[in-house]
């Protein structure tokens, strides 16, 4: 919450009231005018009741500044976001409230918000009077098709006298910030690692009882199946001690975002470039609700949520805090001003990677060579590649040439990615799916695209 009050010390007097002068309204300065040529028109004519006239004109106006600007009431005013963090094309609400907290009540004030030009016009509110003690809430809405993050305020209240003589403006000092996210778009739980939930058969799991001398025992505590106390470690410690459960350990995801400028063509939020990023995610929220570990890795080679234990998100609450964090990274990404994908394949070459899913720009042959390293550090591997020139070109124009793109599919699929292209309009659902047909028609044959056994 911000203060913002209308006393001033002594030291401010003098600068304060050119200050307040400054604010004349028209009506002001055209009452001070008016009252200056009629008492300049009264001494050359001798004519004293029309001096009497031109002093009462030429007064208003300062009486009314000097009474505005003297005025000691205070105001305190707050913003409150719903929600802070909004995905693009949605609408968020932003709600203010002004509490007078002096012993006089206001007179007439004029409250605006500064934002950003993106997300819409400046909202403008006129408050009557506001009591002692009292409040008013006022509420207006944002709303930005491309993502970003983008301040709202600091709020300016515009002070008036009842005559409209003057105008004083008095700016908060606080401004709060809106996070833009990309689009989510809601996937279908189709089987893309062979299972169908971020825990299951077939994941290695953390030793548990694999022989006397290795387990692991802790304290027993309130609630434990006493079935797994461990009797002998109990007599040795003296104290009940049980045997830990088996834990699973969570799947991985990782998920690439190809973010060099080279490789997309094009602006705006119909871009490949907004698509790609929307389709990263849509696929980090969908996989998260699946219960994988997943994170974030970009062709610089910088991951979120960043280098913890392992780099992966946790379970739960971590997992909630890791989304934010990616989701606010998403934000404000932006073109990368490397050439190649050799970065994020360092980041990989530890291994135990698990599931990886890249969204894909314009590939030469060398960076094609570098994902097919990069699926063999991976337990699965799923690439959407874009055709940045079929963005660009316009519905009416005839279509180039796709033997460069064609041929980069060929050898993803030949290093044992599932590779699908992207047209430009079509749903991501409908390239997830398209990627399950791919790899259950790869299992079911045993066979990759290029011929060789799996």
């Amino acid at each position: 919450m911000t203060q913002a009050g209308t006393g001033h010390t002594a030291e401010e007097d003098k600068g304060g009231l050119r200050t307040a002068l400054a604010g004349l309204t028209t009506r002001g300065r055209s009452f001070l005018a008016a009252g200056v040529a009629a008492a300049i028109c009264a001494y050359v004519l001798g004519q004293s009741d029309l001096l009497r006239v031109g002093l009462l004109l030429a007064a208003l106006p300062l009486v009314c500044a000097t009474v505005l600007y003297r005025t000691r009431y205070r105001v305190a005013g707050s913003r409150r976001l719903s929600p802070g963090r909004v995905p693009a094309g949605s609408e968020a609400r932003v709600h203010l409230r002004m509490d007078n907290i002096s012993r006089l009540p206001t007179g007439l004030l004029m409250l605006q918000d500064r934002v950003p030009y993106v997300l819409g016009p400046r909202p403008r509110f006129v408050l009557d009077r506001v009591e002692a003690g009292g409040r008013r809430e006022v509420s207006y809405r944002v709303r930005s098709d491309l993502r970003g993050r983008y301040p709202l305020g600091p709020l300016q209240l515009r002070l008036t006298d009842p005559f409209g003589m003057c105008e004083l403006t008095r700016s908060f000092s606080t401004y709060d910030t809106l996070t833009v996210i990309p689009r989510v778009e809601a996937l279908p739980p189709v089987r893309l690692t062979g299972e169908a939930k971020g825990y299951g058969d077939g994941r290695q799991r953390s030793l548990a009882l694999a022989g006397e001398d290795d387990i692991i025992p802790r304290g027993y505590r309130y609630g434990d199946d006493l079935r797994r106390v461990h009797w002998r470690l109990t007599a040795r410690y003296g104290e009940l001690m049980v045997r830990r459960e088996e834990q699973p350990q969570r799947s991985r995801c990782t998920v690439l975002l190809d973010t060099r400028g080279i490789a997309f063509q094009g602006a705006g939020p119909d871009s490949a470039f907004e698509w790609a990023v929307s389709g990263t995610a849509s696929t980090l929220v969908h996989m998260l609700e699946r219960g994988f570990s997943v994170r974030l890795l970009t062709d610089t080679g910088s991951s979120v949520p960043g280098e913890g234990a392992d780099g992966f998100a946790g379970a739960s609450q971590e997992s909630a805090d890791a989304a934010g964090m990616m989701m606010d990274t998403l934000a404000v990404i932006d073109h990368s001003d490397g050439t190649g994908l050799s970065r994020a394949y360092d980041v990989l070459r530890g291994g135990n990677e698990g599931l990886l899913i890249a969204f894909l720009g314009d590939l030469d042959e060398e960076q094609a060579t570098v994902l097919g390293k990069m699926r063999q550090r991976s337990g699965g591997a799923v690439a959407f590649l874009l055709d940045s020139e079929s963005w660009v070109r316009e519905p009416t124009e005839v279509p180039g040439p796709l033997d460069r793109s064609v041929d980069r599919l060929r050898m993803l699929r030949e290093a044992g990615w599932t590779a699908v292209m992207v047209p430009r309009g079509v749903p991501l659902a409908d390239l997830w799916r398209e990627a399950d047909r791919q790899r259950t028609h790869v299992a079911s044959t045993g066979t990759t695209a290029g011929g060789s056994g799996t």
